[in-house]
């Protein structure tokens, strides 16, 4: 096992960072010192910049919130280009859209510095005991040198595509149905309640049957105890993610309206001052909504 820098503790990097740690050494970095002081515990050497720990590894993850992010970890002044080697790799593991995976890998590859695109899905609890579905966009030689990594990761790894992006595109398609099936799990426990049902007893029974979902049973669960501490996934992070999906569709001409509700749900959420608590938070708008 290489020694693998990750940027980026916040919800879904640290327990990747925790998981890894099981298999080999791990250099990290976050901004904040809190995060830092946790991987430290768990046994992690913490560096002082995303360039120092390019320094410490040889494969670096990167697992940021966004795009400016992602920019700021690899190009910025301190950021990992400025130190890594040739021959290095760099694997991003954020949701960050095709373009902007394929701007990197294109700017890294005069470095030559190796890319792979590999978002994940799972959630936290799945990230800390290795279970997320890794969604793998590049070469069959960068995806077999990263392959041990990512097993770590995730009990479902898939190489989507030949290409750095293929992984994001896939991890689109994903996003629109978890982006959807959390606006549907808000609006069928709502719907439940204003009809004067019981909403726990309709989400114990429903979860069960053929219109259960994960997202209806995980989120479900926290929008019935109006538990949006701590944060799992933050409502912003879908704001993004439904922000990237209509995009893509716009460029390849296909209309989404199921995806385009819900994103308008997640966007008036965020409006509200939800942005920054758990994304079960989306039923708040709906609950908040005067009768017609």
């Amino acid at each position: 096992m290489p020694v693998v820098g990750v940027l980026g503790l916040g919800a879904m990097g640290l327990p990747m960072a925790r998981r890894l740690l099981e298999h080999g050494p791990v250099a990290a970095f976050d901004l904040d010192p809190a995060r830092v002081a946790a991987v430290a515990e768990a046994g992690a050497t913490t560096a002082r910049s995303c360039a120092e720990v390019a320094t410490l590894a040889d494969v670096v993850v990167v697992m940021v919130s966004d795009a400016a992010q992602l920019d700021v970890a690899v190009f910025g002044a301190d950021g990992a280009a400025t130190a890594m080697a040739k021959g290095d790799c760099l694997i991003i593991m954020s949701t960050v859209g095709p373009n902007t995976a394929t701007a990197v890998a294109d700017r890294l590859r005069s470095q030559d510095i190796a890319v792979l695109d590999a978002p994940v899905s799972g959630g936290t609890e799945r990230a800390g005991r290795g279970e997320l579905v890794v969604m793998a966009g590049g070469s069959d030689v960068v995806f077999q040198r990263c392959r041990e990594i990512l097993d770590c990761l995730g009990d479902t790894v898939v190489q989507v595509g030949k290409e750095v992006g293929d992984g994001q595109t896939v991890k689109l398609v994903n996003q629109l149905l978890c982006g959807v099936h959390i606006a549907a799990a808000a609006e069928a426990l709502d719907y439940a309640e204003r009809l004067g049902l019981d909403p726990v007893a309709v989400w114990d029974v429903v979860r069960h049957g053929a219109a259960g979902s994960f997202m209806f049973n995980d989120r479900g669960a926290r929008m019935l105890d109006h538990r949006y501490e701590p944060v799992h996934s933050a409502l912003s992070i879908f704001v993004k993610d439904m922000g990237l999906v209509i995009d893509e569709a716009q460029r390849a001409g296909v209309r989404l309206d199921l995806a385009e509700n819900a994103a308008a749900l997640f966007s008036e959420a965020a409006r509200a001052g939800w942005g920054n608590v758990d994304d079960a938070s989306v039923v708040e708008v709906l609950r908040n909504r005067p009768r017609e």
